[in-house]
């Protein structure tokens, strides 16, 4: 069973994350967080729960202790965020590190221009590249809250074919759980991630060529995503 840390756990997409393996039932998460009884709703039997600060190294220390997989879904400063987290992985020997982060952070995006309140997040992106750890970054277009699993995935380098269109929040949480559960995937990679709405392609296989390795199932996906439209 993978042992899996969620830091942020509160966040939006981060509480799909945490029900989405709650009901897979094939990892044991610990849900990190600033209040503790905000983890009440995705938190299952064997969940580990710790309240506290990102930036306090001592109580992230003791939360990655035993981990498989860190997955980080934080806000706000995340570039000294993201500093923490790799100083705390260097410490505690843990090495698999899923950040989510924002589109066009590497700046390969064409006609993407991010603004300052960015900078965060290229800076964060910056440091993890350079760790030597087993990173993955999930880069997402525009979010939104549409009731559906509906995505691609385009890794560096390759063209994005929708970075325009809004992507929910549960198609990303989709991604990270299957990066979760099968961590020796993606290994290395910045996947972006945009809406798409093919009906003959599961959003578990478009623009990923992966399969269902290791993720929910692909029929499940295209279930959802039907049910989704009006």
């Amino acid at each position: 069973m993978t042992k899996v840390l969620i830091l942020g756990a509160n966040g939006q997409i981060a509480r799909h994350v945490a029900k989405i393996l709650r009901d897979d039932g094939r990892a044991k998460m610990t849900l990190f967080l600033r209040d503790a009884t905000r983890a009440l709703a995705t938190a299952g039997d064997g969940t580990r729960v710790y309240e506290g600060d990102v930036l306090d190294p001592l109580m992230l220390e003791a939360a990655m202790d035993g981990q498989d997989v860190v997955y980080a879904n934080l806000s706000g400063a995340v570039d000294s965020q993201a500093e923490a987290i790799l100083s705390a992985m260097r410490r505690t020997g843990l090495r698999r590190l899923i950040f989510a982060s924002a589109l066009g952070v590497h700046g390969d995006v064409p006609g993407m221009q991010l603004g300052a309140g960015f900078a965060p997040h290229r800076r964060a992106a910056k440091l993890i590249d350079g760790a030597g750890v087993a990173h993955t970054l999930i880069c997402p277009a525009w979010l939104n809250d549409e009731d559906e699993v509906a995505y691609g995935i385009a890794r560096r380098g390759e063209t994005l074919p929708n970075a325009v269109e809004p992507v929910s929040r549960r198609s990303v949480a989709d991604l990270a759980a299957r990066l979760c559960l099968d961590p020796e995937r993606g290994v290395g990679q910045s996947l972006a991630v945009y809406r798409a709405t093919d009906p003959d392609r599961p959003a578990c296989m478009s623009g990923d060529g992966a399969g269902n390795r290791g993720g929910m199932p692909c029929h499940a996906a295209r279930t959802e995503r039907t049910r989704a439209r009006p």
